[in-house]
């Protein structure tokens, strides 16, 4: 649906400016160890259903590390997300940062310290990319609400590492769906929070804007950031994930690196599928293979010309 944009934001042309790049590199301020992330024995049932979407999980987020959540639709991956965000009721168990139940935690300082992109955010009309990704500043707002320096500092650095200072003045519903997924990122990264929980950050974008998308999550991710993100495609998971997390029905199969969890056991336990694991010619990490061709009606597919050795 095509939005009409609002008002240019007061603090967008600075963040067209030279003085806001240069504000960046004060931003964050000095480095801090990233906080430890722990589920244990998570159970959550959804009203009125005999059994819980997940199912006494235990998970360990590496700190500073990128982990990919994987599985087949309806396994629990999402609702996982968030209970770990603290955002449903849990039948058991608890999550934790830096060993405190985030149930405890008042909900600005928490998401000063956990961000959340869900898989479908919604945004009001006529916002703009500037007024979007302002939005990410509300945890660090004090009791008035004043606009400051570092504000616009954090704001200019989402919007530069996200590649999307050039879209400020544009409304969110006028962009393409790569654009409008990276504003969104903008918005989760002016929170500046050590730890990024993305619900399928790469849904409905074509291949050329999901790598644009994880190449921003793989930066994020060396920079100490601790990412935990869902995600289908098995290529791009062992590509851009340090750890990978395989679900079926609730519960937790496997959690490691790649080259341990994407295996033709584990798959086959996860999803169902009987598969071959090859190395990625281009990058070495797993990539998985169906095991049996598809089935075709008329001709079938020419194979590739093989490269002369």
């Amino acid at each position: 649906m095509t939005t009409t944009p609002m008002a240019t934001s007061p603090h967008a042309e600075k963040w067209h400016s030279a003085h806001a790049r240069s504000a960046t590199c004060v931003a964050r301020g000095a480095p801090v160890a990233p906080p430890e992330l722990r589920a244990s024995g998570v159970r959550f049932v959804h009203p009125g259903a005999s059994a819980a979407a997940v199912d006494g999980v235990d998970l360990d987020v590496e700190p500073g590390a990128v982990t990919a959540i994987i599985g087949p639709n309806g396994c629990g991956k999402s609702t996982l997300l968030r209970a770990v965000r603290g955002l449903v009721p849990l039948a058991g168990g608890r999550v934790t940062l830096d060993g405190r139940d985030v149930a405890d935690v008042p909900a600005k300082a928490l998401a000063r310290q956990i961000a959340f992109l869900p898989q479908h955010p919604v945004v009001p009309a006529g916002t703009t990319v500037a007024e979007l990704a302002a939005r990410g500043r509300h945890p660090h707002r004090g009791w008035f609400g004043r606009w400051t320096v570092a504000d616009d500092a954090a704001v200019a650095e989402a919007l530069e590492v996200t590649g999307t200072r050039d879209l400020v003045d544009r409304g969110v519903g006028e962009l393409s769906g790569g654009q409008r997924q990276r504003v969104w990122l903008a918005l989760v990264l002016a929170q500046q929070a050590p730890v990024l929980l993305l619900d399928e950050p790469t849904s409905f974008l074509d291949l050329a804007h999901q790598i644009d998308v994880l190449d921003v999550v793989r930066r994020l991710g060396s920079t100490g950031t601790t990412i935990v993100m869902v995600l289908h495609d098995l290529a791009l998971a062992a590509r851009y994930a340090d750890r990978i997390v395989a679900m079926h029905d609730g519960r937790v199969v496997a959690q490691g690196e790649p080259a341990d969890v994407l295996t033709p056991a584990v798959l086959e336990r996860t999803l169902g599928l009987t598969v071959q694991v090859v190395p990625d010619p281009v990058t070495g990490t797993p990539l998985v293979v169906p095991a049996h061709p598809p089935a075709h009606g008329g001709r079938a597919p020419r194979p590739i010309a093989q490269e002369p050795r």
